[in-house]
C-alpha cells in the first residue's frame, strides 16, 4: 500500500521559493506516476504540474510555468515541486497523488490512486 506523505509547505513572501516534497513509507515511488495538485479555500482543486514514472513526460498548469518544476530523486525515493517567483494566488493546500504504471499523465485527479494528506503553502506580504 502506498502511503504519501508531503513536507515542505509554510509561510513566504510573494517572489520567494519553497520547495515541496513527496515520500513514500509504503513502497517505492520508481513506477508511479505523480501529481501535485492544489486547493484554495472556496476553489476547486486543480492540478498544478505532473510527471510520468519513467520521467519523460511531464506538464504543467500554465500558471505555473517556468516558476514550478517537479523532479524525482529516485536514491531518496522522494519526488519534489521546486516553486520559485512564488505570488498570492499560489497559496493553497498542495497534494500529490500517484498512480502506477505508465499510463499518460494528467491533470485528471480520478487516475490517481493514492493521495497524501496536504501541505499548506502561504504566499503573502
Amino acid at each position: 500500500q502506498l502511503q504519501l506523505v508531503e513536507s515542505g509547505g509554510g509561510l513566504v513572501q510573494p517572489g520567494g521559493s519553497l520547495r515541496l516534497s513527496c515520500t513514500s513509507s509504503g513502497a517505492t515511488l520508481e513506477y508511479y506516476a505523480i501529481g501535485w495538485f492544489r486547493q484554495a479555500p472556496g476553489k476547486e482543486r486543480e492540478g498544478v504540474s505532473c510527471v510520468s514514472y519513467n520521467g519523460q513526460d511531464t506538464n504543467y498548469a500554465d500558471s505555473v510555468k517556468d516558476r514550478f518544476t517537479i523532479f524525482r530523486d529516485k536514491a531518496k525515493n522522494t519526488m519534489y515541486l521546486q516553486m520559485n517567483n512564488l505570488k498570492p494566488d499560489d497559496t493553497a493546500v498542495y497534494y500529490c497523488a500517484a498512480f502506477y504504471g505508465w499510463a499518460p499523465i494528467s491533470f485528471n485527479a480520478y487516475d490517481y490512486h493514492y493521495w497524501g494528506q496536504g501541505t499548506q503553502v502561504t504566499v503573502s506580504s
